[in-house]
């Protein structure tokens, strides 16, 4: 069987710059939002989920670099140094590197940030990631908006399917900025309180920042303990709006049914949906359509936003990352700020950290211009 594993892995965030970290919060249900009050970003106080900035530079030393960074690519390179040390891994050519993230750098645009302009091009980041590690495949840089971090599992997957790479190393982040938040506020989807996805009284969205790293392999002589096959995955897109959902969810419906015709399980299987879950109405409502078509309503779900706030294109892998521990651990983990249903289908949505024996969990994803990937996780050993 031609299987593909996703092993070591790293997590930087608000919560600190390991996994375990991240883990250990969101299994206490202790949120990593808080109430920012920064004029320079945004003019009112936002809630968001931001990494410490004295604590990355201390990180970030650690590694000897040789030359300035942006914020972002200190970000990145923290959690990918974890990760590449953790595996033990020669940087051959059989191994590749893909980058995930909406919008890289684009913090350098801002009038006062002492890079150059060019330092916003996307490929100028990949290249700073790969050169700085020195590896012999030139980057993959993955930009679909929001399902960036899963599409980017996808993709290492299909390498190793088709033989191009023995091992892909999956990095991602996305920082919060003044760009990404007026974006936001201009759609008036900010919440001006912590979110509450898929709550009768969500308000909008909250913007957090995350790095996060990941080894999708072949060897099964590399793995963790809570390592996974990657099963099946899929991605759709529904043709409907630059920003707005298919209202009948019909992208993410396909991507869903086609991920699960890969991995030859029905719905009865999934033991755990980790959804998208933004906490906007359109986002929310479109997803409980697409899950309830695809007779996934009764199945345990939650969204992490109420822990990081949406993350961007580093959300999917992050939300990975999350569900490997939530499946080895026999736990499901409270989808924060949920109180009573506030879409038009039935959703199982886990409302208390809870047991629950699972195998096989579906990852989901959704963004702008209309793209939707969903991917299905097993245990090795089930």
């Amino acid at each position: 069987m031609n299987n593909v594993y996703l092993s070591h892995n790293n997590i930087v965030s608000a919560y600190g710059f390991d996994s375990a970290s991240a883990i250990d919060s969101i299994k206490n249900e202790v949120s990593g939002l808080s109430l920012v009050n920064d004029s320079n970003i945004l003019p009112n106080p936002f809630y968001s989920s931001l990494i410490a900035q004295d604590s990355l530079s201390e990180a970030f030393q650690k590694l000897d670099p040789k030359e300035a960074y942006t914020r972002l690519e200190q970000i990145l390179l923290v959690s990918l140094s974890d990760t590449i040390k953790k595996s033990g891994l020669e940087l051959t050519d059989r191994v590749g590197l893909i980058l995930s993230t909406t919008k890289g750098n684009i913090d350098v645009l801002e009038t006062e940030n002492p890079f150059d302009e060019s330092r916003a091009y996307l490929a100028e980041l990949g290249q700073k990631i790969e050169d700085f590690f020195g590896f012999k495949n030139e980057a993959l840089v993955l930009s679909n908006a929001c399902v960036s971090g899963v599409l980017a599992l996808a993709v290492a997957k299909r390498f190793i399917r088709q033989k191009r790479y023995d091992h892909v190393f999956v990095v991602a982040g996305d920082l919060v900025s003044e760009f990404i938040l007026s974006g936001f506020n201009s759609f008036q989807a900010l919440s001006e309180a912590p979110c509450k996805p898929y709550c009768k009284t969500r308000s909008g969205i909250n913007i957090g920042e995350v790095g996060c790293s990941i080894l999708v392999t072949k060897d099964d002589n590399n793995l963790v303990d809570k390592s996974v096959r990657l099963i099946g995955e899929a991605s759709c897109n529904d043709a409907n709006h630059i920003s707005g959902p298919s209202r009948t969810g019909e992208g993410l419906y396909r991507s869903i049914v086609s991920a699960m015709n890969q991995a030859k399980i029905d719905a009865d299987a999934i033991d755990y949906i980790s959804a998208h879950g933004t906490a906007t109405l359109f986002n929310d409502e479109m997803e409980a359509i697409a899950f309830n078509r695809a007779n996934l309503q009764d199945v345990p779900l939650n969204s992490l936003k109420g822990y990081f706030g949406h993350t961007l294109g580093a959300s999917g892998l992050l939300e990975t990352i999350i569900g490997m521990h939530s499946l080895y651990s026999n736990t499901l983990y409270a989808s924060l700020g949920f109180d009573e249903l506030g879409v038009s289908q039935p959703l199982n949505i886990i409302k208390e950290t809870t047991s629950k024996e699972s195998s096989i969990f579906l990852k989901t994803a959704s963004g702008f211009g209309g793209c939707n990937t969903a991917a299905i996780f097993q245990k090795v050993n089930s």
